[in-house]
């Protein structure tokens, strides 16, 4: 009959199932754990670094996002001073246009009111001379009433004719 229990053979698989697992695990598994530790920590530290990369990726695409807000506000507000730069210009303009109108149309009344006093002070002139004309030939001539008309008449034609 076959004995499926020989204590003998028992403790010698025990024993070199013992020394085969101290073998192992001094040379094989040592190693392999250690190679396996070394992986988790790699890849560990891989993903701990991804995460961070990430996260600086987020913040950049933000700060990003942030910087093109600013320079399109920044460019808006440039623009905005620009019109409203054109508009204080265009108001300047106006104004210094209106002022030289201003300006010319007073002084071109200056002219006339020059021109009209000068054509008053020689209309004066030329009337007191032909008064002085008119009395010295009245003074000359004693005459009656058709005759000094007739006098008054021609010299008025004189003054006519020099206009």
């Amino acid at each position: 009959m076959i004995k499926l229990f020989e204590p003998s053979s028992f403790f010698v698989a025990i024993a070199a199932f013992l020394i085969l697992f101290w073998l192992l695990k001094k040379y094989a598994f040592g190693p392999l754990f250690g190679i396996m530790e070394e992986r988790r920590i790699l890849v560990q530290s891989q993903l701990s670094n991804a995460e961070s990369n990430r996260l600086q990726s987020e913040k950049l695409l933000t700060e990003q996002k942030e910087a093109i807000i600013e320079a399109k506000k920044s460019a808006y507000d440039i623009l905005e001073q620009a019109r409203q730069a054109s508009g204080r210009q265009a108001e300047e303009l106006i104004h210094s246009a209106k002022a030289e109108t201003v300006r010319l149309k007073e002084e071109a009344l200056k002219d006339i009111e020059n021109e009209k006093d000068k054509a008053v002070a020689a209309l004066r002139s030329q009337v007191s001379a032909l008064s002085v004309m008119i009395a010295s030939k009245i003074i000359e001539k004693q005459v009656d009433a058709k005759s000094q008309e007739q006098l008054v008449e021609q010299y008025l034609k004189e003054v006519g004719g020099k206009q």
